[in-house]
């Protein structure tokens, strides 16, 4: 029997059950539903776009994200001295907590105002020092000479704004774009430090009532279990990492000004307060020790082999620290991948600054403890400490 056009075109709907109204129909949900995308497709479109999200929540609301995660990691660091205020001394959390924020930030006010004294002597001269930088440093005259261009004509524009051009008169201005930005600056500064000292005072009075509280929500035993453990961990590890670390650049900072005092600079507690600061921040704060210290010997001393002594001697102390001392101490609480540490302070400082840059280790290691703790997120937590 002969089979027509029509009949051979109709097969292929015929051999699975399925008409041609019925497969357009199908089509259609396919495309309503989105269902023609696969599944690993979707699942990365989210994570990425998640990922961005939260990344333009911590830039955009970095007001209010940046002093609580500052009080969560002070809160860590000062965990120690307020168990023994509170458990060994018998004082209330408040009160101890008050005690720490006053002993703690007035040791920085101090330290700070005593160290902005010669802080500010060394930027006043910072015109006057590049001829003398030039003279001793013939390879740098280029970019020198260029530098001095350039505040010679900040100082020209100053001195227009104070004049009126005509003689000697002077006439009121507006204040400059730079002091109205350090004003700002100065204002953002004091916020952020008045609302991460309030945030500290009740993390550090209420004790562990908002993880228990977090506890208590969870669903499952185990779940209950999980965040407990994970909450201890990043308690003694993060805790221990930033006390250790604080001990050490604290007598880095020390031997550093007695080493500055001994090479013949004055102002060692400045030097020794630079070099507590900078090395809170891995790798890119010893490098810019280096440099500083490179300058102001050459400022200071005789060209070149007393000029280069400070920082010859500030690399031998950070060489002690960073690459014996410190790793001993801390090798047997966790070891971060250095590529991600790098990758880490440029992103922190991206989104909040020099803040970012100081908590950006703390951070890459409490996300490497919690990966280590969550099943999915093994891999992750492998890759962070590779």
């Amino acid at each position: 029997m002969a089979i027509t056009r029509e009949q051979v075109a109709v097969q292929p709907s015929l051999a699975d059950g399925r008409t041609d109204e019925r497969r357009e129909r199908e089509a259609r949900e396919v495309v309503a539903t989105g269902e023609a995308v696969p599944r690993g497709v979707r699942s990365a479109g989210i994570l990425v776009l998640s990922l961005l999200a939260v990344v333009y929540t911590l830039y955009v609301g970095q007001e209010l994200v940046l002093p609580i995660v500052l009080a969560v990691v002070l809160k860590l660091l000062l965990a120690p001295a307020m168990r023994v205020l509170h458990k060994q001394l018998r004082l209330p959390k408040a009160l101890a907590a008050a005690l720490l924020i006053l002993v703690v930030f007035g040791a920085i006010a101090g330290v700070g105002f005593t160290a902005s004294i010669p802080a500010s002597g060394w930027i006043q001269r910072a015109p006057q020092s590049l001829p003398l930088l030039k003279e001793k440093v013939e390879a740098l005259r280029r970019p020198l000479d260029v530098l001095q261009q350039g505040l010679q004509a900040l100082e020209n524009i100053a001195a227009a704004n104070r004049h009126d051009g005509a003689g000697d008169i002077v006439t009121a201005k507006p204040a400059s774009t730079l002091a109205g930005s350090l004003m700002t600056s100065t204002a953002t500064i004091l916020s952020r430090f008045f609302t991460t000292m309030v945030l500290l005072f009740f993390l550090l009075a209420s004790g562990d009532r908002l993880l228990r509280g977090f506890v208590e929500v969870l669903p499952t035993f185990s779940g209950k279990r999980q965040a407990v453990a994970i909450a201890q961990e990043i308690e003694t590890s993060i805790t221990g990492y930033l006390v250790t670390i604080t001990i050490m650049n604290a007598i880095v900072g020390v031997v550093t000004g007695f080493a500055m005092w001994a090479s013949g600079l004055d102002t060692p507690l400045l030097w020794g307060a630079t070099a507590f600061l900078l090395n809170f921040i891995p790798i890119l704060g010893p490098l810019a020790g280096i440099v500083i210290f490179v300058v102001v010997g050459v400022l200071s001393l005789d060209w070149p082999w007393f000029a280069l002594l400070p920082a010859g001697l500030y690399v031998l102390i950070h060489i002690a620290e960073g690459e014996m001392i410190t790793p001993m101490l801390l090798a047997k609480r966790f070891t971060l991948n250095p590529v991600l540490v790098i990758v880490s302070l440029f992103f922190w400082h991206m989104l909040w600054g020099i803040p970012g840059a100081l908590l950006a280790v703390p951070l890459l290691a409490m996300l490497k403890i919690i990966s280590d703790r969550v099943e999915p997120l093994k891999p992750l937590g492998h890759i962070i400490g590779s």
